[in-house]
């Protein structure tokens, strides 16, 4: 079985390299990986604790987040390095001023492998949620190294559990801990003897926390509610979008909107302005005072939305009409009841919160109006939603605390 796989991963890399002739992403990736060994061996000496983190992509990082930086805080010393696998996580966060270095991790070949442990000689290395890279593991922990997953979820449909599996269980049992999210996640492990692992939920409920504490007043935005219910759609996509827009000219509501989209280039921003046929104002150019007549407020820009989410009466969440929904809980930590497309499943907090009553779900245009209809409606079912959200963000804190007291002894 390790012979098919190392054989699958210089297939794919290969595939990779074709592909990068054509698309954008794969020739990033490529530079990327070029560029690592080099960066590694000028961030750090051969004496430094290293703690090596690995995350797929920026939602990955943003689970491991908490964890590094509670790390820095408690031993300033420890030096962290990050890899990423894709190139929008790596995009995105290279310059993170916690890492000590940011970098591609590269394919996952034996070679590679040897040659990336003894070049880092990390300390301890923590995967983050998902991404089991075979040969990397293998290496390290020939080499006792601790490895560690954190905020790991488990289903019976992932490869470690079909009949084909058995080989890449041994992966996961020589973890020093699995940190997972759920019971059912322990419960499956242990069914296939797996027992080295700790429930200790999701770090992302302690980052969406911290994000709240440290978020600041959004200028013009309580002038454009103006008394009104404000429905802030983030990271949207064109279904939503879409819905979205045809919600606004046929519906009369007294409600406003913010639609902070996914991609914020001015081409798309354009696209949403054509749909719609009510006053709107990209947030760019919102100078003076609002006018009362302006129905939408499209944020043109990253980084306000976490801050923006106190304002909502009422989330929508983008991403439920793709691969899957976007991030719920900042959201949610601010009271605000969430609404998302029917793509949700593996998402443990977005089950969790349908089966309390703080979620809903749409996946056409007349269910979006339902949906909507029912929390505008009655305010009661809006507040209980709001806090049943806050409860539940309340109740799943202290991940990160958990990790690090024992990524630290």
């Amino acid at each position: 079985m390790k012979y098919l796989y190392s054989a699958g991963i210089y297939l794919y890399n290969f595939l990779i390299i074709i592909a990068s002739v054509f698309n954008k992403k794969a020739a990033a990736m490529l530079r990327g990986r070029r560029g690592t060994f080099g960066k590694i061996t000028q961030s750090f000496d051969s004496d430094d604790r290293v703690f090596w983190f690995h995350c797929a992509s920026l939602g990955e990082f943003e689970q491991g987040r908490p964890v590094i930086e509670k790390l820095k805080e408690e031993e300033p010393e420890i030096k962290i390095l990050i890899t990423f696998y894709s190139p929008s996580g790596y995009k995105v966060r290279h310059n993170y001023t916690k890492a000590d270095c940011v970098v591609y991790l590269p394919a996952d070949t034996l070679h590679n492998a040897y040659r990336m442990v003894t070049l880092v000689n990390p300390e301890k290395v923590i995967f983050v949620k998902y991404e089991f890279w075979y040969n990397y593991l293998r290496v390290l922990q020939r080499k006792n190294i601790p490895v560690y997953l954190i905020s790991g979820i488990f289903r019976p449909s992932q490869p470690f559990f079909r009949y084909y599996g058995k080989y890449f269980l041994r992966v996961l049992r020589g973890f020093a801990r699995l940190f997972i999210q759920d019971s059912a996640s322990g419960e499956l492990l242990a069914a296939h003897n797996i027992y080295n692992y700790k429930v200790s939920g999701d770090t992302r409920f302690d980052r969406v926390m911290a994000i709240r504490k440290s978020a600041v007043e959004i200028s013009g935005i309580t002038e454009f509610k103006a008394g009104s219910r404000l429905i802030v759609a983030g990271s949207t996509w064109p279904p939503e979008e879409e819905i979205i827009a045809e919600y606004l000219n046929k519906e009369s509501h007294d409600v406003k909107f913010m639609i902070a989209p996914h991609n914020v280039s001015d081409v798309n921003i354009d696209r949403i302005e054509h749909l719609l046929n009510v006053p709107y104002k990209r947030y760019s150019k919102l100078e003076g005072a609002v006018s009362p007549e302006i129905k939408v407020l499209i944020i043109d820009s990253i980084g306000l939305l976490s801050s923006v989410y106190r304002y909502a009466d009422i989330a929508v969440i983008g991403g439920g009409f793709g691969k899957g929904i976007h991030n719920i809980l900042e959201a949610a930590t601010w009271g605000v009841p969430v609404v998302f497309g029917p793509r949700y499943h593996k998402f443990r907090e977005a089950v969790d919160l349908i089966e309390l009553g703080g979620a809903k779900v749409f996946n056409s245009y007349d269910s979006f109006v339902t949906v909507l209809y029912e929390l505008i409606s009655e305010s009661e079912l809006l507040s209980e939603a709001g806090r049943i959200n806050i409860t539940y963000i309340n109740e799943n804190l202290g991940a990160t605390g958990m990790i690090t007291t024992e990524l630290l002894t």
